[in-house]
């Protein structure tokens, strides 16, 4: 290669890369870009299913803020705190409900946090929709976890 050809080829994009689990390692930002960046790096049938879920929260709340924390993005409502976060697993995707507890019916996963409930979604499960935004909806009108 000569040393033109060197300078006018591009360096290819890396990959994101995944942490244990298969979780995407997303540096840490706010809003929409770097939710993004995560939803694409999500490997497989997730990204199908992160792009569902993201589609269906900003529906459920418009305006809805995001961010991306502890390589996991973070749906929240602005001065109120996060309401709702994901993250990957090898076999599935956790969704949590920060304030779960007082959604109606609650989510059916146990967290060791008293208020925390968690939904986990796994490649062959179908999501009920409405059952999921009308949790996103409840959520994002109880007050929000500062983190």
């Amino acid at each position: 290669m000569t040393r033109t050809e060197r300078k006018s080829s591009k360096p290819a994009k890396a990959e994101p890369k995944l942490v244990s689990g298969g979780n995407p390692r997303i540096a840490k930002g706010y809003g929409d870009a770097p939710v993004q960046a995560y939803i694409a790096a999500m490997p497989g049938w997730k990204r199908e299913v992160g792009q569902r879920l993201d589609a269906l929260i900003e529906r459920a709340v418009p305006g809805v803020q995001k961010a991306v924390k502890w390589n996991s993005p973070f749906y929240g409502v602005e001065g109120e705190g996060w309401f709702l976060g994901v993250h990957c697993f090898t076999k599935y995707i956790k969704v949590a409900f920060f304030r779960g507890q007082s959604l109606d019916p609650v989510p059916p996963g146990e967290s060791k946090s008293r208020d925390t409930r968690y939904l986990d979604i796994r490649e062959d499960d179908v999501i009920d929709e409405a059952q999921f935004s009308a949790w996103v909806k409840q959520a994002s009108q109880l007050p929000g976890e500062r983190m």
